[in-house]
């Protein structure tokens, strides 16, 4: 527990934080790799590139001040947090490290703003936090590793089966390479994929969604390949998997992880997907309809017929299960698609359509995609009166704000 006085000084920061907390943090992740070059094998180097990780981290450090007097208010997203470190392979012996530069970037950045007993309070908080996670990793990892067919660490799973799902998204069936056990997930959750590709100088870590029901005699994961544009360069481990793996190989994976799951409920589901987003919700669509009786509503948001993954799967589920629909929006369909009349909507998913589609409003809404997606289903869902306890939505990599 953390004493009065030091509340108070980690307090009396927050406004510092709410300017400087990305120089912070940015300038924190290039003392850290310059130190410890190692850590490399486990941060996404895209996310660092974009400036996404500074920017999460930076969030986490501010919510950590703000609520420094009552840590429980930031507990869930300890939780999310420990879930991808478990997954990545975080240990406790990392956290000295990440507190030192911490501390360090702080002082840098702050110059003579950050006295002595600012960086003291700093340092006990950060003390308190870190014991926070690591515990609740330790537990996880635990977890894990003591469930049927669970494992620590990273597992060798063989390429089983590669198939190509749009023009831009194929998948990967993975079966254990020791033939043992299989462990179980929850529908939304996710695991990691170690690679080392040729021609990198550090191995590369991904976190994929697990885009299957639970059950299988194997994982799937259905990885959509990242272009190049005006921002940022194509994709290396997505480029990797589809032109650079095989049937046959071997892939390092995680077990699963991850908070983003279906609650226990007998409400009715709404499941809101743009592009790759659809992967986590088609293994919530697909559980649905083996074990429950729910009404469930699939909304799927792509750029095509052409883009548009894993469609012929959900048709066939709504095709053996009256209580669940399906709907399209295409924001450009091809003349191939509109001759065929292959979608519900053309354009941007709105809430005046939304509410033509699901009008329920005591159902629960789940919904995954691009993060200017979920802006916007979130935006139209609150239109609408949907409550936020209501609304479930995860980020593919770091969390950001909608």
């Amino acid at each position: 527990m953390l004493n009065e006085k030091t509340i108070q000084i980690i307090k009396s920061t927050v406004p510092v934080l709410e300017v400087h907390g990305t120089a912070i943090t940015k300038r924190f992740y290039e003392r850290m790799f310059t130190q410890h070059p190692e850590l490399l094998h486990i941060f996404n180097h895209a996310n660092q590139k974009q400036g996404r990780q500074q920017t999460a981290l930076a969030n986490a450090v501010y919510a950590a001040a703000v609520h420094i007097d009552n840590l429980a208010e930031i507990l869930p997203v300890v939780k999310q947090i420990g879930h991808k470190h478990r997954s990545l392979g975080i240990k406790p012996e990392h956290y000295p490290i990440v507190g030192e530069n911490l501390l360090a970037a702080i002082k840098e950045v702050l110059g003579d703003a950050a006295t002595d007993e600012i960086l003291g309070a700093w340092a006990e908080a950060y003390g308190v936090i870190a014991d926070a996670f690591i515990g609740i990793e330790s537990e996880m990892y635990e977890q894990s590793r003591e469930q049927v067919g669970g494992w620590a660490d990273f597992r060798p799973f063989i390429v089983e089966k590669k198939v190509q799902e749009s023009d831009v998204i194929t998948s990967f069936y993975l079966v254990p390479q020791d033939g043992q056990a299989l462990a179980t997930f929850e529908p939304g959750q996710y695991i990691s994929v170690k690679l080392e590709i040729p021609g990198e100088r550090y191995t590369h870590i991904r976190q994929y969604s697990l885009s299957d029901a639970p059950g299988r005699p194997y994982y799937r994961i259905s990885v959509k390949r990242e272009e190049a544009n005006a921002e940022k360069p194509a994709g290396i481990v997505s480029t990797y998997l589809h032109e650079g793996i095989r049937e046959g190989d071997v892939l390092q994976l995680s077990a699963p992880a991850g908070d983003f799951t279906l609650e226990q409920s007998e409400a009715p589901v709404v499941l809101i997907s743009g592009g790759v987003g659809l992967t986590p919700m088609f293994s919530m669509l697909a559980s649905l309809a083996e074990k429950q009786q729910r009404p469930v509503t699939f909304i799927h948001a792509a750029q095509n017929g052409q883009k548009h993954a894993l469609r012929a799967e959900v048709e066939r589920l709504a095709k053996d299960n009256p209580q669940i629909s399906a709907y399209w929006c295409y924001s450009e369909p091809t003349e191939q698609d509109r001759e065929s009349e292959a979608f519900h909507k053309e354009g941007y998913l709105d809430a005046e359509w939304l509410e033509q589609v699901a009008p329920e409003k005591d159902a629960s809404y789940y919904f995954c995609g691009p993060v200017p997606f979920m802006s916007a289903v979130k935006k139209a869902l609150t239109e609408r009166g949907i409550s936020a306890d209501r609304m479930h939505y995860e980020f593919f990599g770091p969390a950001a704000s909608l």
